[in-house]
């Protein structure tokens, strides 16, 4: 909860920081608004500084992306759910090598595709859905469970339900300004429907094979 309100107070903190040196109009009119508020405050140096830092905060968050997606593949490949040759892991490493190398070429695909607002807008569309779904799942798990030990959420159901709230919101939001980006987005996530159906019936008929 602390790390969670620091981020909140980071964020409004930040972006009262934007609204009180670059203004509605001067923030409407730029697509960098960190570099843009330092430039006006510290000069050139105070926005090469920013930029500096905003690729290094961009490094973290693909370092995480890349630490992350790649064992998702190799968990489908373990499961009979996609390649098998995704599981393999070198024995000098012990990283899956293979689904490491997947999620490069699959990166480099999309960073190909288009614009960065584009791209954005397929993600952003597609994960706040399932963010809200996460939260939704808490009301069926306290169904189950109603001593809400096994799943404590402070403030639940009301702080669970304004999450979920805010989600919609963020993915109505996207659809209503990229609505070809966002309808390309689902496109994406619906594509992988006929795949889960056709891996999920070779792994049923090899286990009968078997």
């Amino acid at each position: 909860m602390i790390g969670v309100f620091g981020v909140i107070a980071l964020y409004v903190s930040v972006n009262f920081a934007y609204l009180h040196v670059l203004g509605a109009a001067g923030l409407a009119n730029t697509v960098t608004p960190a570099s843009s508020m330092m430039q006006q405050v510290l000069g050139d140096r105070g926005a090469s500084l920013t930029a500096v830092a905003i690729s290094l905060s961009s490094f973290g968050f693909l370092s995480q992306g890349m630490l992350t997606a790649p064992r998702v593949y190799f968990a489908m490949a373990a499961d009979g759910l996609f390649f098998r040759a995704l599981t393999w892991v070198p024995s000098r490493t012990q990283a899956p090598v293979a689904a490491i190398a997947l999620q490069g070429i699959l990166a480099i695909v999309i960073a190909l595709s288009g614009r960065y607002e584009q791209i954005l807008s397929y993600v952003t569309s597609s994960d706040f859905i399932f963010f809200g779904l996460t939260a939704g799942a808490l009301f069926i798990f306290r169904r189950r469970q109603p001593d809400g030990l096994s799943h404590p959420v402070p403030g639940h159901p009301w702080t669970t339900a304004l999450f979920i709230g805010a989600c919609a919101l963020i993915v109505l939001g996207t659809v209503v300004s990229y609505p070809l980006e966002s309808l390309t987005g689902w496109c994406i996530l619906a594509s992988g429907i006929p795949a889960y159906l056709f891996w999920r019936s070779r792994r049923v008929w090899r286990s009968r094979q078997a």
